[in-house]
């Protein structure tokens, strides 16, 4: 009894907090094409202030201004292409979750693989104790 409610409690804290979420977002979409256009595009772009959630996932209010800042943009009849561009040159590749690869972002896009290779020879070189006994042993057999 305890797990079946514990479940029904789960599926209403779900059920409200995706309406919640629509509810204080609410844009006037013209048609259902639009508004996959739109949660599109902004499952593309990275929050700013959350970082590691998309501008469609964020809560976060500056999250919710740049939702209707893309809103306006498309209604003003701009493509997704322009929209990302303006908002790119307003903060940066950062704003992007796949940055282009160029001279600004080589250290963002080889970076990880970089670090691997460091940490590869790293471990290579550290001497894995199957040798000599370590010193404080062998000065015992000197005596």
């Amino acid at each position: 009894m305890t797990r079946w409610l514990w479940c029904v409690l789960l599926a209403l804290a779900v059920v409200s907090g995706v309406a919640r979420a629509q509810a204080i977002d609410p844009l006037p979409f013209k048609s259902h094409v639009e508004e996959v256009r739109f949660q599109h595009l902004t499952s593309q772009l990275r929050c700013l202030v959350c970082q590691n959630e998309s501008l469609a996932d964020s809560n976060a209010e500056l999250a919710r201004d740049l939702r209707h800042e893309v809103f306006d943009l498309m209604n003003t009849g701009k493509s997704d292409v322009q929209i990302k561009q303006y908002l790119v040159q307003r903060y940066s590749d950062f704003v992007l979750y796949d940055p282009p690869f160029r001279r600004g972002t080589l250290l963002l896009w080889l970076g990880p693989i970089i670090l691997l290779m460091l940490t590869a020879a790293a471990l290579m070189s550290t001497p894995r104790g199957h040798g000599d006994a370590p010193a404080h042993e062998r000065q015992d057999e000197l005596w």
